[in-house]
């Protein structure tokens, strides 16, 4: 029930101990972000964010940005869109709006989730309204209908 304060930073690093960058609660860095290994955010992110670990957001974190990484752990806020290679959990404070690419999704009781999530990681093409559409390759043949054979009325 009680955590200690080496378990919570745990929890946030994904359990690493090579904690690279940490945006402190009072910070503010707007702009592309691109950090090898594991980044904490407790203040506020704007921009593109690219972390080759884990992207940890504290619960006074707040990102508003696309984000791109292998793992995220989000017990703040984001607002944007986050492709995570391997997991993406959010954490019971959790507050996201955007969509979620990733092969694992983990959702604490609590947490809020606005978008849509995928979890096949299919290729896709932007059209021309910027929703995204499989590429032709990609769409399944769809089998002619068969014919229903007509059943005989016993009623009568």
């Amino acid at each position: 029930m009680f955590k200690s304060k080496d378990e919570d930073t745990a929890i946030f690093d994904g359990g690493s101990s090579n904690m690279n960058t940490i945006i402190g609660k009072d910070t503010t860095i707007s702009g592309t972000m691109e950090v090898s290994g594991t980044l904490r955010v407790d203040g506020v992110v704007k921009g593109d964010v690219i972390v080759s670990d884990t992207i940890a957001v504290g619960p006074t974190g707040s990102v508003e940005a696309n984000v791109q990484t292998k793992i995220a752990v989000v017990s703040g806020g984001v607002k944007g869109n986050i492709h995570a290679s391997e997991r993406i959990e959010l954490q019971a404070k959790a507050n996201i709006t955007g969509d979620l690419v990733t092969k694992s999704l983990v959702i604490e009781q609590g947490a809020v989730f606005h978008g849509n999530c995928n979890m096949k990681q299919a290729p896709t093409t932007p059209n021309v309204t910027g929703m995204a559409q499989r590429p032709d390759a990609m769409r399944m043949p769809v089998p002619p209908a068969k014919a229903v054979p007509e059943v005989a009325d016993k009623t009568r």
